[in-house]
């Protein structure tokens, strides 16, 4: 009888060693670009996404980090970052398909963000402020600090900004500022977002977007 429960308990520990051990492997381009097809009707066949004035905007994810990405959708999976529909989407993926969905976007050229274009001069020159001095007067640190000179990123937890549309920057940080969304690192983003006022918010989201994100250096990151 002993015997038998050694056995059986040896053959359940093995057996979770083994689903403990399929991980995914690193992503694919290829498998990636055919799983990504549901993507495209909103982050579009090049990835540059979509800016949508008023409206909601989706992001670019050409260009960016692979393991932002893919940290990205596991938080929409298990409900950590909140949205009907990507959460609909990410739970499509096993986590083989999300690497290889990251792999393929990472590696796409960065496309020019759209937003600011039309901006005034004056908030323009305002969120090129916030984004490389800050404002120590309202306690708010430069945007460079965590996410590189000019906006390019910094590893997985800082994306690229620089060339991402302004609707949808504007949309994060309004999400931090009202705490719906606080799946980043030791709640940086919230603290800073509650310092900023809806024009500040408007005008770093204008000036990033009109910023060129250079693809050797963000894919660098």
């Amino acid at each position: 009888m002993n015997n038998k429960r050694l056995l059986r308990f040896s053959l359940l520990v093995g057996a979770g060693l083994a689903t403990a051990g399929a991980v995914a492997e690193e992503g694919d381009v290829d498998r990636g670009q055919a799983a990504a097809a549901t993507c495209t009707a909103c982050h579009q066949a090049d990835g540059s996404g979509m800016h949508v004035p008023g409206g909601e905007s989706w992001p670019r994810l050409a260009g960016l980090n692979a393991d932002y990405i893919i940290k990205q959708l596991h938080d929409f999976k298990e409900g950590r970052r909140q949205s009907a529909s990507m959460m609909s989407f990410a739970n499509m993926l096993d986590d083989q398909q999300i690497a290889d969905v990251a792999a393929y976007y990472s590696q796409l050229e960065i496309t020019p963000g759209q937003g600011g274009d039309e901006a005034e001069e004056t908030l323009l020159a305002r969120g090129q402020q916030l984004a490389e001095r800050g404002d120590w007067n309202a306690y708010i640190v430069s945007c460079q600090s965590c996410h590189g000179s000019g906006g390019t990123g910094v590893g997985s937890d800082f994306p690229g900004i620089a060339s991402q549309h302004a609707g949808y920057i504007s949309a994060q940080l309004t999400a931090w500022k009202n705490e719906t969304r606080s799946n980043d690192p030791q709640n940086l983003m919230g603290a800073i977002a509650k310092r900023m006022s809806d024009d500040d918010i408007q005008a770093v989201s204008a000036w990033y977007a009109t910023q060129p994100a250079p693809a050797a250096q963000e894919s660098a990151q």
